[in-house]
């Protein structure tokens, strides 16, 4: 991104008739770093952008250089910033880039609210990406977070200063449970409990959810598509909570009863869908049997372990096959009325079949090292690869 502040302080400057001297005693700072700034070596901090606006008598938009573009302008970093925020899906796909990118637009717009929430997502993400998750095994045996490593990541200490300050503004809306999501999740990755539940318990229960608020607020053909919606919905979250219970209770689970246990969340999909044609759900079930192949492999089922690779590529490509759709609907009788509209649909780039070998096993508690450098040395691996990649 090409920030023309420098050029654009010269600019007013020699408007105005003044020198780098005069500029820097009203700015209190050194006349090096006018000069500075007016070659684009560095920029003035953040704190500075009103103070030199107002000396020159124009608004931030004009020292920018913008007009009436402000709002275009935000939306276009804004998105800019978050599509680049999900490229980095597990892994370092560009994330110093990313954190650089959302700095630079707040030089530009000095404490905007959506290039704000755009940064703390993003460093939300670094954490994870450039650091990682970690967890522990209390004296019960049941699963936590490792809060004491936690703590030292920089990132999230500042994602969470940067939540804590906005969260009080934010109207309600998506960016705001966005905002609620992540920083009670960065709360409990840092043992800051009570803060996280005090957040929790502000949200209404499942009952005053959207979908099953919307569910009451119809009849007819518009309650049917609603409750459809809310249950295709609570199915898959149903799914993930079992996945999430099953990793609480890890250490007093051996491999083969983990299986069965993830075998029963695809049951879940099974009992909505009967005829395997999950839909949007095709993504969970590809997840699931990722997971599941793990734990077939630790039991010494490898031939099963495959079959769950193959089964997550085919739940992958439906999915991609479902997302294609500008308009999709589900063949279930009692899912009739619901439809989904993709606008736009997604690109090429953001088919989930070429990503899974990147995202196996999905959920990484516990430790997969071990199985992932046997089933990776096995040659069927890099045949599934391959036709992960195939379109």
């Amino acid at each position: 991104m090409t920030i023309e502040l420098g050029t654009n302080i010269r600019a007013l400057r020699l408007r105005d008739g003044r020198t780098q001297e005069e500029v820097a005693s009203s700015l209190g700072v050194s006349p090096q770093a006018v000069s500075r700034w007016e070659k684009s070596i560095c920029y003035p901090d953040m704190e500075l952008i009103p103070s030199i606006a107002n000396y020159f008598g124009v608004s931030i938009d004009e020292l920018f250089g913008y007009d009436n573009e402000r709002k275009n302008r935000i939306d276009e970093l804004a998105d800019r910033i978050n599509r680049m925020n999900r490229e980095n899906n597990g892994e370092d796909v560009n994330m110093d880039e990313c954190v650089s990118l959302a700095r630079e637009a707040l030089i530009e717009f000095p404490g905007n609210e959506r290039l704000t929430l755009a940064l703390a997502s993003v460093l939300y993400n670094a954490g994870y990406v450039r650091r990682g998750e970690y967890h522990i095994t209390d004296e019960y045996g049941f699963d936590r977070y490792d809060t004491d490593l936690h703590k030292t990541y920089p990132e999230w200490h500042e994602a969470i200063l940067l939540y804590e300050k906005l969260l009080p503004g934010i109207s309600d809306g998506e960016e705001r449970q966005n905002a609620v999501r992540q920083l009670i999740q960065l709360y409990a990755n840092t043992g800051d409990y009570d803060r996280a539940d005090s957040i929790a318990r502000t949200a209404p229960p499942l009952e005053g959810c959207r979908e099953w608020l919307a569910a009451s607020a119809h009849d007819g053909r518009e309650r049917a598509e609603a409750l459809g919606k809310l249950l295709i919905r609570m199915i898959a979250a149903s799914a993930d909570q079992l996945i999430q219970l099953l990793i609480s209770f890890r250490q007093d689970m051996a491999p083969g009863r983990t299986a069965d246990a993830v075998r029963q969340a695809l049951a879940l999909y099974d009992a909505l869908f009967p005829d395997g044609r999950l839909g949007g759900c095709h993504e969970g079930a590809a997840r699931l049997y990722l997971f599941l192949s793990e734990f077939q492999w630790r039991t010494g089922d490898k031939d099963g372990a495959f079959r769950s690779l193959d089964s997550a590529l085919e739940n992958a490509r439906a999915f991609d096959a479902w997302c294609s759709l500008p308009e999709a609907s589900y063949s279930q009788p009692l899912l009739r009325c619901v439809t989904v509209t993709h606008c736009p649909p997604p690109g090429p780039d953001d088919r989930l079949a070429p990503d899974l070998p990147k995202v196996w096993p999905w959920w990484q508690v516990p430790d997969y090292d071990d199985v992932a450098a046997e089933m990776r040395a096995d040659p069927r691996w890099s045949d599934w690869v391959r036709r992960c990649k195939e379109v």
